[in-house]
């Protein structure tokens, strides 16, 4: 933001004020953007400054939304994508695969229950408890470290509930495509708990990785959910901006339940 007349006073050899605003929700990539704005300030003195000696631009700079950039702020809201991770897609694969190799989806595959019905049974408890791990997650975020929750926490559970959803779904796809515990334990690992820590901007920002890994990231559910909670969390920002992230993540539950729902129908045929 540049200050009223800013190229009147650098006309006149006056000293000229500037405001440099850097989004500090992701501190290294705040300061990134600060220092190359401040760079490009510094050349464009320079230039001014070997016609006219004498210019001089003061840049003001302001981080928003974190600026004593606490640690807590940028892992807390990451931190819920990871534990939902684990109770919902690690936790259902592996119990799913118990089932199956106890016998009991068995008797449940060839029994009358519709698989759509299996399905809506096997998620809702896990379904709940995924809710109340985000409840506990928020109340912890608030209490213990003291995270802002400047956005509406109603809009944060309804998503934290659609990234469970997701979660659950991809949980019951490991589950469906393998046959013992502890081959659904790896691939949940592999598949789900790796990508959200690496992959998610949970702890690596992503805009610093290589264009390939941008893309992978894409198809990775928790980086679209980081974003949301911590869109919520420290910018208090609503549906009306994060609506693409809430329907990328509609999507992806509507393609991994369906693809769930065919693999127990082709089991019970």
């Amino acid at each position: 933001m540049f200050e009223p007349r800013f190229a009147t006073r650098l006309d006149r050899g006056l000293p000229a004020r500037v405001q440099i605003i850097a989004d500090a929700t992701e501190p290294n990539t705040g300061r990134t953007r600060q220092n190359y704005a401040l760079s490009v300030i510094r050349a464009y003195e320079r230039q001014l400054g070997a016609g006219a000696p004498g210019v001089h631009i003061t840049p003001r700079l302001r981080m928003r939304f974190d600026p004593t950039a606490e640690s807590s702020h940028l892992f807390v809201p990451g931190l819920m994508a990871f534990v939902l991770t684990i109770i919902s897609a690690l936790m259902t694969a592996i119990s799913l695969t118990r089932e199956k190799e106890t016998g009991t989806m068995e008797a449940l595959l060839v029994s009358p229950l519709r698989p759509a019905q299996i399905i809506l049974g096997k998620v809702l408890p896990y379904l709940g408890l995924g809710f109340v791990s985000a409840v506990l997650v928020i109340l912890e975020a608030r209490i213990v470290f003291d995270v802002p929750l400047r956005g509406s926490v109603l809009l944060l559970l309804m998503e934290a509930t659609l990234f469970i959803l997701v979660s659950l779904s991809l949980g019951m796809l490991i589950s469906a495509k393998t046959s013992s515990q502890r081959v659904a334990m790896m691939a949940a690992l592999l598949g789900t708990m790796l990508p959200t820590m690496l992959l998610s901007g949970f702890i690596f920002p992503i805009e610093s990785m290589p264009e390939i890994l941008r893309w992978i990231s894409n198809v990775i559910p928790a980086k679209w959910f980081v974003t949301i909670a911590r869109s919520i969390m420290l910018k208090g920002v609503g549906l009306d901006y994060l609506w693409p992230h809430t329907l990328v993540l509609c999507g992806m539950a509507i393609v991994l339940l369906g693809l769930s729902t065919k693999s127990f129908h082709i089991r019970l045929e």
